[in-house]
């Protein structure tokens, strides 16, 4: 489980990031890096982080099904995920 605080600075920069998506795609288009420059860091989509949904785990992150593999392992055993079933050979 990572700690509170540093999910929600995550979700603050996605969120920042679907604020200023429009303004960053027309200033790109336009050339105008100068402009680029003054939005706000978190602004940018490359300093959001891929965490896992559940327990926010941000390293071995499943991108299909939004969570990390440990997760992942627990519920395809339990079940929980549909089409996903063990397979042994």
């Amino acid at each position: 489980m990572s700690k509170l605080s540093i999910t929600i600075r995550n979700r603050k920069r996605k969120e920042m990031v679907a604020k200023y998506a429009e303004k960053r795609a027309a200033l790109k288009a336009a050339g105008d890096y100068a402009a680029l420059d003054r939005l706000p860091k978190n602004a940018s989509p490359v300093r959001v982080r891929n965490r896992c949904q559940i327990s926010g785990r941000p390293r071995a992150y499943s991108r299909q099904f939004g969570i990390s593999r440990n997760l992942f392992r627990e519920m395809a055993h339990q079940g929980l995920i549909p089409g996903v079933k063990k397979s042994s050979w």
